[in-house]
């Protein structure tokens, strides 16, 4: 069994969104809160510049940015905290079909320091549909957590494991500062007991898939610009 935790909802028919009583910690336990976390995913859609993919919590406070390292063999991006320390570093596998992505601890991109893998589903999809892995899930045969729902609308939704049991939610937030200054703001609520952070990660790899125009979805080809970092 791929779960990280027992299939709390067998049942695919019915969604659920009853918070998990264990803590699901897959960056760090620190990142698991006993309540929902409101996240603002904020990202400044007509700027190539640095400062461009910022989350906040509900308060306007400055949770993690994302540093790009594109002149690498590799597209990588880093997820760093408010103070600047790195989380963990995305690298994009070369030469696969689905665009699968690799996150490891820090800045490490050693395979002894891979936490999981995500994929797409399939090679030509219409609508966004990822598989994600844990680093222990070496046979790949049951994902841990799917994300599923339309990248072009700001509506994904992420699953634990096979089951209908969500456990974070993505959903758009159109306001007259966004409208004004070119920002593409989201929001993104993450169940009770959940690894925020792996969420925030989750968000990163669709955003480069569909970004990349590589297909990845609804979403592909559409022209909100990943360049640059923070300094």
């Amino acid at each position: 069994m791929a779960y990280p935790f027992p299939n709390p909802n067998p049942n695919p028919s019915s969604s659920s969104n009853h918070p998990l009583a264990n803590p699901v910690s897959i960056i760090g336990p620190h990142f698991c809160a006993p309540y929902p976390v409101d996240l603002a995913i904020i990202r400044k859609v007509l700027s190539i510049t640095d400062g461009n993919f910022v989350v906040t919590d509900i308060n306007g406070n400055i949770l993690f940015k994302v540093k790009g390292k594109f002149l690498s063999m590799h597209d990588r991006r880093v997820l760093i905290d408010g103070a600047g320390n790195p989380i963990v570093t995305l690298k994009q596998k070369m030469m696969t079909a689905h665009d699968r992505w690799q996150v490891f601890k820090g800045e490490s991109t050693d395979a002894s320091d891979l936490l999981f893998s995500a994929k797409r589903s399939s090679m030509f999809q219409l609508k966004t549909k990822l598989d994600v892995f844990l680093a222990n899930n070496t046979r790949e045969e049951v994902s841990d957590f799917k994300v599923k729902g339309s990248w072009l609308e700001r509506s994904c939704v992420v699953y634990a494991g096979e089951s209908s049991t969500i456990v974070a939610q993505m959903h758009k937030k159109h306001t007259v500062e966004s409208i004004l200054i070119g920002k593409d703001k989201f929001m993104v609520t993450v169940n009770p007991n959940i690894d925020y952070a792996f969420i925030v990660a989750l968000i990163v790899i669709l955003d480069a898939i569909n970004s990349s125009g590589g297909g990845g979805g609804d979403g592909g080809g559409v022209d909100f610009d990943f360049l640059g970092g923070f300094n």
